[in-house]
């Protein structure tokens, strides 16, 4: 049986580099054994090196550029290790549909649909701007402490404290939305049927509570 093709697409920043998760070869690492367990082969890699802002605008990611065009070109799909690699942004998540290009998230499994990868990458976002509220008051604080907010110590504490969160929100996703996605295949359509589901399964929110129509549809709309 031959091999299905893929086109790689990694992405890191200058001070991405060298962060365990992060860095080009653990990206690469995680491709090539996603590729042999599933029985990918990968076509051609495309490496994105960013060291500004505005990264998640396309005119500013070549390589990604890049990469869409050959797997057109190959009519196959473009391989990332994980959803952030691609954006942490819902809406750049929803115009690189619009490519019609389809994409394979190695550490979410070869057959993630286009809903599920918007749920993910609505959670990421929630996240990331969870994270930014929390650093906000963690510096507020300190700042009231009398602390000085260019202590390498402090920047260093502030972002371990956002990798565990990070984390942790990458771990609950990845228990929270399959389920979701089975719930659908198996006829759950109204937002309290999934609710029902997660209930049942005894699956928390991401804040330990119970969920309810309203906190299934806040999760949903965001992937909208």
């Amino acid at each position: 049986m031959s091999k299905r093709a893929l086109i790689s697409y990694i992405r890191v920043s200058t001070s991405q580099q060298g962060r365990s998760g992060l860095g080009i070869e653990a990206q690469r690492e995680t491709l090539t054994r996603f590729a042999e367990a599933e029985g990918f082969e990968f076509l051609k890699e495309f490496v994105e090196v960013e060291t500004g802002k505005g990264a998640d605008a396309l005119d500013r990611r070549p390589q990604l550029s890049a990469a869409l065009a050959a797997a057109r070109k190959a009519k196959c799909h473009v391989a990332v290790a994980k959803l952030d690699r691609l954006s942490r942004d819902v809406h750049f998540i929803s115009g690189l549909m619009v490519h019609k290009v389809p994409f394979v998230v190695a550490e979410l499994g070869p057959d993630v649909d286009p809903f599920m990868l918007h749920l993910f990458a609505a959670f990421n976002e929630r996240e990331a701007k969870e994270i930014g509220r929390r650093t906000k008051a963690a510096l507020a604080a300190a700042k009231a402490r009398g602390a000085t907010l260019g202590n390498p110590r402090l920047a260093e504490a502030r972002e371990s404290a956002a990798d565990a969160v990070r984390a942790s929100a990458d771990r609950h996703a990845a228990n929270v939305l399959p389920i979701i996605r089975e719930a659908r295949k198996a006829g759950a359509t109204t937002l309290r049927e999934i609710a029902d589901v997660l209930n049942a399964r005894g699956v928390s929110t991401a804040r330990g509570g119970q969920w309810y129509a309203t906190s299934v549809r806040n999760m949903m709309a965001r992937a909208t």
